[in-house]
This record gives structure tokens, C-alpha cells and sequence, in this order.
């Protein structure tokens, strides 16, 4: 029994960030009510699929770490803008891809991470983060086109909502604190369902039991400008993952190889490959899971295994999923205010291990952030240049991102400085 206490904890720890980028990526696209429990039901059937393959530890794949795996929050920025161009085939075609060539690389990324260092994926990570906020914003007014868009109802509720979670981050610690925004989102919706603005149709509707259907949302389609997207955010979730294996290493007082992380990184690429095939999303290891394991002192990997096995059970029961999507859009929107947030936060934290007296890494962040922001402030920039320069500069956060590495290879000797301090940084996690 306490195994099972234990499986579901890092189950409701991980939940909230699970659920939330489905219900963003699928209202920004307009899915219906139908689309979308089926998008958030397989998320979470994936994400136990997911973990499973990572913990699971064998000659192919999988680091053998207590590691929870979720769908990236960096994805969310780009999906949208790719589904928003090329349309939603898209989105699945450009997953796959990236899936295949991080597998293809899972092997020798050790070597390429040079080109990623924290100036380079804080800058992208802070990128992403601030071009969420006006998604943020429109949930918070009612949802964009709504007929009460801005109205204090809309804005009361969505303010409650942050403020909820920010009390319970303040006057709580543990686990309470892991779940504050899965909380407050609950405890919104609840004040909202007495407004009347919670419509229960959808969880009626849905089915007790489905099965995972490839390819749900037709055959994925191939555009290079998306398929370079999704492989540098990829690229950037890698990284990030690399710093989580070193950390849960030293939590647990393993060891890890080159053939471990090559291991971890090729289940990563495998478990987007099935994000692509079965309409999910991509997946990279969830920091707050470790975060858990810290606090608990659990470190057993038949407890990650229980936790996967409840998200696949989740999953495979629309009607859980159901109820998330009832979650009005003022709740959601104000839960979004911390969340993408933090992907600011996170990426400023990255930031941080850069070296500021250097005027070269200045300008590298100076230049691809003011590049990112700029291109998806203005998307008609380039609108004159040939068809083959804006496959790579029509999305902002591309532009960004390679701005940010092709400075980085100019200015810091291909890396070598900087790769120094990413490697000591994540082995001191």
C-alpha cells in the first residue's frame, strides 16, 4: 500500500504540468470538445509509455534512473505556430522526424552538446517562455473571440486562481507545494462550476474505456521549416535532460556512463517517435518528480514503474480526461500566468551559469533573444526574402535559436568554453 501512495504521488506531482499542455495546444487549434479529451487521454496513456521506457534499463534504452517522463513544456510555443501555419498534420509530421534524428544522434550527442550550452538554451527557454505569456493573457480575459473577453467575472476568476496557488506555494511545503497548481486548478474550477461557467457535457459524453489510435488526426505531413523547429527544441529538452540524469544519479549515488546517457537519450527519441505516431506530444524528464524523490528519500525504480502504470491506466479512460477539459478558460489562464512563468524563470536560471563580464555572451543574448521576440512580433519581416531563407526565418523561435548558435560557435570558439561550464554544471546538480 505505501508503494502504491508513493506511485500516486508522483502521479498528482506531475499531473497538472501533463494535462495543461494538451488543453493549450488543442484550444489554440480548435479542437472540439471530442479531439481534445481524446489529445489530453493519450497525453497521459503516453507519458506512463514514456516513463516506462526510460527507467526500464536494457542493452538499447533507458538510463535505470527513478525518472518521470512528461510532454515538454518547450514544445508548446512552436506547436501551436506550426499548427497555426501548416495545420495540425503538420505538427505530428515534425514531431516524428525529431524523434527519429534524436535517436539517430542518442549516441554521439555527448559530442554535440558543446553547441548548447546555457547561453544558448537559456536564451531559446526564455524565448519560448515570454511568447507563451499572450496565450496566458487571452485565457485570462475569457478566450480569445469570447463574447465576454475581459469582463471582471473572467478576470476575478483567473486572478483567484493565481492567487491560490501562489498561497499555497507561500504557506505550504512538500508535497502540498508540488501540487499547488493541479490545486488550484481544481479549487478554481469548483468556484467557477458555482458561477455557472463549468459545462459538464463533454465528461457525460466521453467513453469509459478507448484504445490509443494511431495517427488520430489524419496522416502527419512534413514541412522543413517545422520538422527544424521540433528538432531544436529537441535539441534544448536533451540538454535539460542531461542535467536531470546527473542530479537523480547523485540523489541515488549511481554512476552514469556515456552509454547510460546515450541509453536515457535514445528512449527519450523513442518515446517522441510514439508522441508522433499516437497524436501526443514530445517527452523529456519532469524536474519536479526529482524534486520528489528528494523530498521522500524513496529512490526505488518499481515505484516509477507503479507510476507509469497509473498514467497508462489513466490514460486509457476518457472520462478522467474529460474532466480536465471542463476547466474554463479565466481558470486555466490564470495557472498559465505561473507556469509559463516559470519557463521564463527557468530559462533566466539557465542564464545564470553564463559568464556576464564577457561582452560575447551579452550580444549572444541580446541578439537571438531581440531576433525570436522580434520575428514573432513582426512575422512579415522577412516576407520578401526567398522561400528557402524563411523556412528558417519565419518562426521567431528558430530564428532565435540559431542566432543564439551560430554566435556562440563565432564567439566562443565553437563552444569549448562554454561546454566546460554546462558539463561541471550538470555534474554538480
Amino acid at each position: 500500500m505505501k508503494n502504491v501512495s508513493l506511485g500516486i504521488q508522483h502521479v498528482l506531482a506531475m499531473y497538472a504540468g501533463a494535462v495543461i499542455v494538451p488543453l493549450i495546444v488543442g484550444g489554440a487549434l480548435g479542437l472540439s470538445g471530442k479531439e481534445l479529451t481524446y489529445l489530453v487521454s493519450i497525453d497521459i496513456f503516453m507519458c506512463g509509455i514514456a516513463t516506462i521506457l526510460q527507467v526500464w534499463k536494457n542493452r538499447f534504452f533507458g538510463i535505470g534512473l527513478p525518472v518521470v517522463l512528461g510532454c515538454t513544456f518547450t514544445a508548446v510555443g512552436p506547436m501551436i505556430a506550426i499548427g497555426g501555419q501548416y495545420g495540425i498534420s503538420a505538427i505530428y509530421g515534425s514531431i516524428l522526424v525529431s524523434g527519429v534524428f534524436v535517436v539517430l544522434i542518442s549516441k554521439y550527442f555527448g559530442k554535440l552538446v558543446r553547441f548548447f550550452p546555457p547561453v544558448v538554451t537559456g536564451s531559446v527557454v526564455t524565448i519560448i517562455g515570454i511568447t507563451l505569456i499572450p496565450v496566458a493573457m487571452n485565457n485570462m480575459a475569457g478566450g480569445q473571440g469570447s463574447a465576454d473577453f475581459g469582463s471582471l467575472t473572467n478576470l476575478s476568476l483567473a486572478f483567484g486562481t493565481l492567487l491560490i496557488i501562489l498561497a499555497l506555494y507561500k504557506f505550504f511545503s512538500g508535497f502540498i507545494r508540488s501540487i499547488s497548481i493541479l490545486a488550484g486548478l481544481v479549487i478554481g474550477t469548483v468556484a467557477a462550476s458555482f458561477m455557472g461557467m463549468v459545462d459538464f457535457d463533454e465528461v457525460g459524453n466521453a467513453a469509459w474505456f478507448h484504445m490509443a489510435q494511431p495517427f488520430y488526426f489524419g496522416m502527419p505531413t512534413f514541412e522543413l521549416s517545422a520538422i527544424l523547429t521540433m528538432t531544436l527544441v529537441a535539441m534544448v529538452s536533451l540538454v535539460e535532460s542531461t542535467g536531470v540524469y546527473f542530479a537523480l544519479a547523485d540523489i541515488c549515488k549511481k554512476n552514469v556512463a556515456e552509454k547510460d546517457l546515450a541509453r536515457g537519450y535514445r528512449a527519450e527519441g523513442l518515446a517522441i517517435v510514439l508522441g508522433g505516431i499516437f497524436n501526443a506530444f514530445p517527452y523529456t524528464t519532469y524536474s519536479q518528480n526529482v524534486g520528489l524523490i528528494q523530498l521522500s528519500g524513496v529512490k526505488k525504480n518499481h515505484i516509477i514503474y507503479l507510476t507509469g502504470f497509473f498514467l497508462v491506466i489513466l490514460g486509457l479512460v476518457p472520462k478522467i480526461g474529460a474532466l480536465t477539459t471542463i476547466i474554463p478558460a479565466p481558470v486555466l489562464g490564470g495557472a498559465m500566468v505561473a507556469m509559463f512563468g516559470m519557463v521564463i524563470a527557468y530559462g533566466i536560471k539557465m542564464l545564470s551559469s553564463v559568464d556576464f563580464s564577457s561582452q560575447e555572451n551579452l550580444l549572444i543574448i541580446a541578439c537571438s533573444v531581440g531576433m525570436g521576440l522580434g520575428v514573432t512580433a513582426v512575422p512579415e519581416l522577412f516576407a520578401q526574402m526567398p522561400s528557402g531563407i524563411r523556412i528558417l526565418t519565419d518562426n521567431g523561435i528558430v530564428a532565435g535559436s540559431l542566432t543564439a548558435i551560430v554566435l556562440n560557435v563565432f564567439f566562443n570558439a565553437e563552444g569549448k568554453k562554454e561546454s566546460q561550464m554546462v558539463l561541471s554544471e550538470q555534474k554538480a546538480l
